[in-house]
């Protein structure tokens, strides 16, 4: 009798432990079905990034020379409205990821909301930052104005945004794969701002103006005057062009919002928000005293503040000091093109060799490009070569910092694990640095062609200004990687690293899965 009751303790003990195995393997499938996300989903994902960068690119390339050229504002005072927009930009981006952390959780989620109620705000300023208002007296306010309404309301789109990288899926390959997604999105969205503005406004050129020294007003005999009045008529199809462009993109801006919308799901367990409230001031002290996050920043900070200074200044640049004034818009789109076809190719790069190393190798690629549009004689055929390689460096730019945040965040939940909800503080300081190096970049270019003694609509510049535009997308942005890289040399998160990571946050979802199961099932019993 005792034997047959061994026999059945030995028989149920083994029934047991299969149906242990058979629940772990089903947790594991529940868990690996739930974080993975369908193509559909990261397409949708991945175009709600694109109003970021199709605005952006539109900014940066046109906006300073909008405001020289049509808007007709002293260099001085542009470079004001330029540095004050960026700088109240990055005074919003902290502030506002410490409300979204902070906001409760609704039927559409935490971050959706956000990106909704702001965009229609956002699109109305944006086309009056595009707008000449028909008075001289408060065009610099109402610039001002305007450029920093948007930057707030903007913020209020793209860091809720950025931070639903962490809340779409657990899974480090599942959040890479999406962001590489994204990544291309952008950089297309980057690429169609470019084109809808650079070539609307293109059809409309206004003519320069010739000094007295310059070959088009000695070889026609025509009198400053008559030029002047047919730059008017000129100068008032730009403004038309640049009401229409600006149109197109707020059109599109309010298409990607509504697709993401509908298309991501905001996964409410991936929405941790930690038991007891901090304030602003200790999340800031609480991110900024992680050490891998810090090194990171300060190193893209430095490379972004590089190719802002290309961006911002390049259209200039390829205007006066090479001389294609009705190729730039071409050009640009050169630039954005290569860089949409190269972010596969970086994604690869960095699931083969690492993201150190492939943030290393991408950003050195647009070195030689730098240097050689700028030490050899203008040619517009190899100014077309040049650029393209150039996109290189932008594509990995653009890829690998948003690729390596995610890392830094997951390490940071590893290191403070009683600490939880602070993503959107992540990001938003992340957008701020990009911000504020973009408005030192802008305010400083600005500023520099100012006292080098920019002429507006000028047929040709003075000397010290194609100096200064050589600086601004050559030497100077050169410095300022290997700054960058320099600093990115210390940051700790490898490879290896980055494995146990995600072992250690893989077995955490678990456990934390088989706990909730576990209280499902006593709950129905």
């Amino acid at each position: 009798m005792a034997k047959g009751e061994g026999g059945e303790q030995y028989s149920n003990a083994s029934l047991l432990n299969k149906e242990h195995s058979s629940d772990d393997l089903k947790l594991a499938k529940k868990h690996e079905r739930r974080n993975r996300l369908s193509i559909c989903s990261k397409l949708c994902y991945a175009i709600g990034g694109a109003p970021y960068q199709i605005t952006g690119s539109a900014l940066g390339f046109f906006l300073q020379i909008y405001l020289l050229d049509v808007a007709q504002i002293d260099a001085f005072y542009a470079s004001i409205i330029l540095f004050v927009g960026r700088a109240w930009d990055g005074i919003t981006d902290p502030t506002v990821g410490f409300l979204v952390s902070r906001s409760p959780w609704t039927r559409f989620g935490r971050m959706l909301p956000w990106i909704v109620l702001s965009t229609p705000l956002a699109v109305i300023c944006y086309f009056l930052i595009f707008y000449v208002p028909p008075f001289e007296d408060g065009k610099v306010v109402w610039y001002l104005f305007f450029y920093c309404a948007f930057q707030t309301l903007q913020t209020c789109f793209h860091v809720p945004y950025s931070a639903l990288t962490m809340f779409i899926s657990s899974e480090q390959a599942e959040r890479d794969s999406a962001t590489a997604y994204r990544m291309t999105i952008e950089v297309l969205g980057a690429v169609l701002g470019t084109a809808i503005q650079g070539q609307i406004v293109g059809m409309a050129n206004a003519p320069c103006i010739p000094g007295p020294g310059d070959p088009v007003l000695n070889a026609t005999n025509l009198s400053v005057f008559t030029v002047c009045l047919t730059c008017r008529f000129v100068v008032s199809l730009q403004k038309t062009a640049y009401m229409i462009a600006s149109g197109v993109i707020c059109l599109v801006y309010i298409l990607c919002a509504i697709v993401l919308f509908f298309g991501v799901r905001e996964q409410k367990e991936f929405c941790r928000v930690g038991s007891e409230p901090i304030s602003f001031f200790q999340g800031i002290k609480l991110v900024m005293g992680h050490g891998p996050y810090v090194k990171l920043v300060i190193g893209f900070l430095f490379t972004s503040l590089a190719f802002m200074l290309l961006e911002g200044n390049f259209a200039l640049f390829c205007t006066y000091t090479l001389g294609f004034r009705n190729d730039f818009q071409n050009i640009l789109l050169v630039i954005m093109f290569s860089a949409t076809l190269a972010i596969p190719f970086w994604q690869w790069f960095l699931t083969r060799f690492g993201k150190k190393t492939a943030a290393y190798c991408g950003t050195l690629t647009a070195v030689p490009s730098m240097i050689v549009v700028v030490v050899f004689k203008s040619n517009l055929i190899m100014t077309y070569f040049v650029s393209f390689f150039a996109g290189m460096g932008v594509a990995s730019a653009y890829l690998m910092s948003w690729s390596m945040l995610p890392d830094v965040v997951d390490d940071f939940k590893l290191e403070n694990p009683k600490s939880t909800g602070h993503e959107a503080i992540f990001y938003s300081f992340y957008v701020f640095f990009s911000k504020f190096s973009s408005g030192i970049s802008l305010g400083i270019s600005t500023l520099s062609l100012h006292f080098a003694g920019y002429i507006t609509r000028g047929c040709s510049q003075p000397e010290a200004v194609n100096i200064t535009l050589r600086v601004l997308v050559s030497f100077a942005p050169i410095a300022l990687m290997i700054i960058g890289l320099v600093v990115l040399y210390f940051y700790p998160i490898d490879e290896k690293r980055r494995q146990r990571n995600r072992e250690r946050l893989r077995e955490q979802w678990e456990m934390e899965d088989s706990e909730t199961d576990s209280a499902e099932l006593a709950a129905i019993i």
